[in-house]
């Protein structure tokens, strides 16, 4: 081992949540420290009573010669102990480190460096638009954080303000890093599987978001329904989350849960996507679908105007009047619809989970 090779521990347990936000940068996140880590020595911390970590997500860490380590404690019990109580350190756990990287649901103390990554605020932007659970959960992690991580790694500039403003931490602890995206590249054939197996024969509008609140969903369905285009449909693909049921109407269709594939192929062969969440601490759907050559439309608040860099068109997600007219201009302007193409291919290649671990590990170095 070199001699400046540091030990670093972090908890993977969001990995499990599938088609989540958190979930997604999870797995990218491993995925990233095992393709790109040459000096350094991680150690896995993995904890769930329902769910399982993926199998090839084992193998891949232990083929890599790192250590994980998986206990059946359920999250709540962990919140309840780390977040509300603060007792136990993780350092029962895993031995010896140099840091300790938390996970976004919970915050352990340690005697260890502890560093961690905060995705938004939301919990004290929109309360209202969270679980209760949620937002009782994030504010006790968060006090932890505050006195207690030396360095804090925020998903974008918006996000990075709210910590500083909500929370009073020192600016010069917080570090933007933006997550990378990870794009699946489908074939043709794959693409008229997909859209044979969705019994999909129309043109479509796509969005994609867990069914809660804050995502917007219902304005956005509301806006549509208004304009009455015929043979289009709006395509929404995300599990259900908490909140008011969607109404449903002829031309929304809702797919729930998809494979990342198919949801590729989905973005790729849609008229456009739309993006209508009030509040995002990064936005993946947003990169998503401008990597895959689909013009974007999102709202214009928080990290989404922030990682659009002029390639998507703005709207107020909480006026129907500015939806609908975006819808509009993307149906009916095909030369604007390709002008936003190209700027979103561009813009998309910043996003890089290369990018992403060179400034994880390079702060890490410089502050052990």
């Amino acid at each position: 081992m070199l001699k400046n090779t540091m030990k670093i521990g972090i908890d993977i347990s969001q990995a499990v949540y599938r088609g989540s936000g958190v979930g997604r940068f999870t797995i990218g996140l491993i995925d990233c420290i095992l393709k790109y880590e040459k000096n350094h020595d991680w150690v896995f911390f993995f904890s769930s009573l329902r769910n399982q970590l993926d199998y090839e997500i084992k193998l891949k860490i232990k083929n890599k010669g790192f250590q994980i380590y998986d206990y059946p404690f359920p999250p709540t019990i962990l919140s309840f102990l780390w977040n509300k109580y603060h007792k136990f350190k993780i350092d029962h756990f895993l031995k010896n480190l140099d840091w300790f990287i938390s996970s976004d649901w919970t915050e352990p103390p340690s005697s260890f460096n502890k560093a961690t990554i905060v995705h938004d605020l939301v919990y004290k932007r929109f309360p209202e638009t969270l679980d209760p659970l949620i937002v009782k959960t994030q504010d006790k992690k968060l006090q932890h954080v505050r006195t207690e991580s030396k360095i804090i790694f925020a998903d974008s500039i918006s996000t990075k303000k709210d910590l500083v403003n909500f929370l009073n931490i020192r600016e010069d602890k917080i570090v933007v890093n933006y997550p990378g995206v990870n794009v699946l590249r489908t074939k043709k054939e794959f693409d008229v599987v997909t859209l044979k197996k969705f019994n999909i024969n129309k043109q479509y509008i796509i969005s994609v978001g867990k069914i809660e609140p804050r995502k917007n969903i219902q304005r956005l369905i509301d806006s549509f329904v208004n304009l009455d285009i015929k043979n289009l449909e709006l395509i929404i693909v995300g599990e259900y989350g908490w909140g008011p049921n969607i109404k449903s109407f002829k031309n929304v269709r809702y797919f729930g849960y998809i494979q990342d594939a198919e949801l590729f192929s989905l973005y790729k062969s849609s008229l456009f996507f739309i993006y209508p969440s009030l509040w995002e601490g990064f936005g993946y759907p947003v990169i998503e679908a401008m990597a895959s050559s689909t013009a974007v439309a999102t709202s214009n608040t928080s990290s989404l105007k922030e990682i659009s860099q002029q390639s998507t068109l703005l709207f107020n997600p909480y006026k129907i009047s500015e939806i609908q007219e975006t819808i509009k201009k993307l149906v009916y302007d095909e030369h604007l619809r390709k002008e936003l193409v190209k700027k979103g291919l561009i813009t998309s290649r910043q996003f890089t989970w290369e990018n992403y671990y060179n400034t994880l590990i390079q702060k890490l170095e410089f502050l052990k």
